[in-house]
């Protein structure tokens, strides 16, 4: 089979592809948009499908727009600089649509919110390092690092890793929203890089200068966040997912609430003060690092308990009680597979699911379903943008059983 050839290009696919055929076979084409006509370069060949590059654009679609990037089409990072904003929500909104109807049988007729900036949003980068030190990011499904300058969607306020090369795979670059400066490596740091942050750790978390934690403020709260440790990328995201979370939620004094896979404790203070003073909140984290951050961020919070283990044991063992008004989770990109049945079980009268990836959401909101919970609402969000990833808001409600 030749390298090259010319496809119609068909519907977005989950990842950031666009499907096309040829000879009967599905090609998975990158830097394509639905409706055009390109050629293609074959990069990988299977049994089952191809995956392939368009190299050249025959007949574009309207959403076509000139990168922002000099680096589009070569580095791996993103997937949409070639598409124009709204058409990057309308394409994850396709995505989500067809998830959801292929693998939980819902029709959503919501669209995505984007949220700026859509570019310098970027507040926590890890750069891959090249053989001759210098810093980058990954060619797409490669070990590649394609040295990189300056990248538009990378803060302009993140530390500056370009000021020196670096003796080691990689290194994290972080900006908190109160302007702080972190750095996440194992390299020689050079006295010019290190008087620019507030301070650098070593890939196992010990501090080498300074401190090894930044402060994040949403809505008036801090929350201590150490080194490599989970928080949301885009600086608009922390806030929106809280208003969201809240807005459907719909927490009541005294409510009891449950907070699966809690982090630092993000969804778990705002929660806490919507129960109120008669509430209880039980925050669940398993990783060692942003547990002993949640215990700081919550220690003012008398009525929030916080477990130091996984969502899915804690369920499996019932140490979180028989009920619950409300559950919120927000699980890693595999999602809550678990853990479903074990929410069900508390009868909550909501459960708020925050995922990342639309195909794991479907697959447990399908599991919800003969437990007796159906989606109720779904808020998406690009959080990521020129990326393919989508962040999704769902509300479950127990379902009426007809009499």
């Amino acid at each position: 089979m030749s390298d090259l050839h010319v496809v119609e290009v068909g519907p977005i696919a989950h990842g950031g592809h666009c499907v096309a055929r040829l000879d009967g076979q599905v090609v998975f084409v990158r830097h394509a948009l639905p409706g055009e006509q390109v050629r293609i370069r074959i990069t990988e060949t299977g049994k089952r499908f191809l995956r392939a590059d368009a190299v050249e654009v025959l007949r574009a679609a309207p959403d076509r727009v000139e990168p922002p990037c000099a680096l589009a089409g070569i580095c791996g990072g993103c997937d949409f600089q070639h598409v124009s904003m709204t058409g990057q929500a309308q394409l994850l909104g396709d995505v989500v649509r067809e998830q959801l109807q292929r693998l939980a049988g819902v029709d959503w007729a919501g669209e995505v919110e984007v949220i700026t900036p859509t570019l310098g949003w970027r507040t926590r980068m890890i750069w891959s390092v090249a053989p001759d030190g210098r810093p980058g990011l990954r060619r797409h499904r490669s070990h590649d690092v394609v040295p990189v300058d300056t990248c538009p969607i990378a803060h302009p306020d993140l530390p500056d890793v370009t000021l020196q090369t670096w003796d080691s795979p990689s290194v994290e670059a972080i900006r908190s929203s109160t302007g702080q400066h972190l750095l996440v490596t194992d390299a020689s740091i050079e006295d010019a890089t290190e008087a620019g942050v507030d301070g650098v750790v070593a890939d196992d978390g010990t501090v080498r200068a300074g401190t090894d934690h930044l402060t994040e403020r949403v809505n008036d709260i801090d929350f201590r966040v150490t080194g490599s440790g989970f928080w949301q990328v885009h600086p608009e995201a922390a806030s929106t997912l809280v208003d969201a979370v809240l807005d459907v939620a719909q927490v009541r004094p005294g409510d009891t609430v449950h907070d699966l896979y809690a982090g630092v404790g993000l969804f778990t203070a705002f929660l806490a003060d919507a129960a109120g003073p008669a509430g209880h909140v039980l925050s669940v984290e398993a990783d060692r690092v942003g547990h002993r951050d949640a215990r700081r961020n919550l220690h003012d919070r008398p009525t929030v308990e916080l477990i130091a283990d996984t969502s899915e044991r804690v369920l499996q063992h019932q140490r979180l009680g028989e009920r619950a008004d409300i559950v919120v989770l927000d699980p890693p990109r595999t999602g809550a597979k678990k853990a479903v049945a074990g929410i069900a079980a508390l009868s909550p009268r909501r459960i708020v699911y925050v995922a990342c990836d639309p195909a794991a959401l479907a697959r447990d909101i399908a599991s919800f379903a003969p437990l007796g919970y159906r989606m109720a609402g779904l808020r998406a969000f690009a959080l990521f943008p020129m990326t393919h990833h989508v962040e999704c808001v769902a509300v479950l409600e127990r379902a009426e059983v007809p009499e």
